[in-house]
């Protein structure tokens, strides 16, 4: 049943991705009369100026993250939750990426790709790891690059539903791995 329904959106998402690609601007150019390359290059400007302004938040946040690494208190965490994590079933090894998920996409991407590579791809921790990378956002680094960079200074209300969100995509991502991969 469940491979049936992964062939099926396997063999759909190698069609559907390329009609996107030429169906939106096909649409814009068409039927909303929008004159796709200019407005293409002012976006990408534009883009570049958001980059240009998302830097120092950028650099921030690699920067703590490297220092909490450095500092030791990383492996203390993991060694005091390890028993509490195992009891509820939840994989000692995939707390580190539920930790560095929210804080930064490129660096969860490198924990993911080590765990992958260190129990392989068909085993539990690597599929709890790629659910869990696949159902959170990096909460963290939204707050701090692009509310940043916009001038937003009160982030209580969007930092308490992207946690609230992200605590609910870990567990989640444990909870259903073990039920469709036990």
């Amino acid at each position: 049943m469940i491979e049936s329904i992964a062939d099926i959106f396997n063999t759909s998402a190698k069609y559907i991705i390329p009609l996107l690609l030429m169906g939106i601007p096909f649409y814009a150019l068409v039927f909303k009369k929008v004159k796709v390359y200019e407005v293409f290059t002012e976006g990408a400007k534009d883009g570049f100026t958001i980059a240009i302004q998302i830097i120092p938040y950028l650099v921030a946040i690699l920067v703590a993250i490297g220092m909490f690494r450095a500092s030791g208190a990383l492996d203390i965490m993991l060694n005091i939750l390890s028993p509490v994590l195992s009891m509820l079933g939840f994989p000692p090894e995939n707390l580190l990426l539920a930790i560095m998920r929210p804080l930064s996409g490129g660096g969860s991407f490198g924990l993911l790709s080590d765990l992958v590579e260190t129990y392989g791809p068909e085993s539990l921790i690597s599929k709890i790891a790629a659910t869990m990378y696949g159902s959170t956002e990096t909460t963290f680094y939204i707050l701090a690059v692009y509310f940043g960079s916009v001038g937003i200074k009160r982030v209580r209300h969007a930092l308490f539903a992207g946690l609230i969100a992200d605590v609910v995509g870990i567990f989640s991502a444990v909870y259903i791995c073990r039920l469709f991969f036990v």
